[in-house]
C-alpha cells in the first residue's frame, strides 16, 4: 500500500531516501546567484528601500502571517522584478502530487506556494514565531518543485524578513544547493535578492 505524506509535514531525510535527493555543496552549481546580475537603477533601490521600511513597519504590530508578508514584500518584489508581464503567469493554491521510483511513497499537497512558469517558485512562511524560519520551508519547496516538468528549477523561500535561494537539477537524479541567508536590514541584501530574481526571470524567458 502507497504511503502517503502531506507536502507541508515531508522532510529532507524523506525527499532523500525515497527520491535520492542530494545536497550539493560546490558554489559553481548555483552560479546563478552569484554572477551576471543585473544592475539596480536608482528609482528600483527607492522601491527596495520603501519595501525595507514597510516591512519594518509591520515588525510593530505582530502577528506576521504569511498573506501580509505576500502583500507587503513578496508580491511588491516580485512586480518591481517583471513576473507579474508577460511571458510570466502567476499560480498558487495548486494542488501537486510526486511518487517515488517505487510507487511505495506519494507526497501530495494542497501548493501555498507561488508559481511562475513552472521554473521559479515563491514559498512564503510565516515569521510568527522561531520556528518559522526559512529553512522550516526548504523540504516543503522542494518536494514542490520537484513537481514541476522541467529539469531546472528555481525557488525563493522567504518570512519577509530573511530570504534563501534553492536551485534543483533533476538529471541523472535530484540534487539541489542554497544561496547564503539574505537579510531584509542587512544593507544591500534585499538589492541583490531582488537582481537574483531578475536574472531567474531572464533564465527563465529563454529556457
Amino acid at each position: 500500500m502507497i504511503q502517503t505524506i502531506p507536502a507541508n509535514k515531508v522532510s529532507i531525510r524523506t525527499l532523500i531516501d525515497e527520491f535520492g535527493l542530494e545536497l550539493v555543496r560546490d558554489e559553481a552549481f548555483f552560479l546563478e546567484c552569484q554572477t551576471n546580475l543585473p544592475p539596480v537603477s536608482a528609482p528600483e533601490q527607492q522601491q527596495l528601500d520603501r519595501i525595507i521600511n514597510g516591512f519594518a513597519n509591520l515588525l510593530e504590530y505582530p502577528p506576521l502571517l504569511e498573506d501580509v508578508i505576500r502583500m507587503a514584500v513578496v508580491d511588491p518584489l516580485l512586480f518591481l522584478s517583471g513576473f507579474y508581464l508577460p511571458p510570466f503567469h502567476v499560480r498558487s493554491e495548486l494542488s501537486v502530487e510526486i511518487v517515488d521510483e517505487n510507487e511505495e511513497v506519494a507526497i501530495k499537497g494542497s501548493l501555498d506556494a507561488i508559481v511562475l512558469q513552472d521554473q521559479v517558485w515563491v514559498l512564503v512562511v510565516e515569521s510568527k514565531q522561531a520556528t518559522y524560519s526559512v529553512e522550516a520551508g526548504r523540504a516543503q519547496i522542494i518536494a514542490y518543485m520537484l513537481a514541476s516538468p522541467l529539469p531546472t528549477t528555481y525557488g525563493l523561500i522567504t518570512n519577509g524578513g530573511s530570504f534563501l535561494f534553492v536551485k534543483l537539477v533533476k538529471n541523472p537524479h535530484p540534487q539541489y544547493a542554497t544561496s547564503r541567508l539574505f537579510g531584509i536590514f542587512n544593507p544591500g541584501d534585499l538589492t541583490t535578492v531582488f537582481s537574483i530574481l531578475r536574472h531567474l526571470g531572464e533564465l527563465a524567458k529563454h529556457s
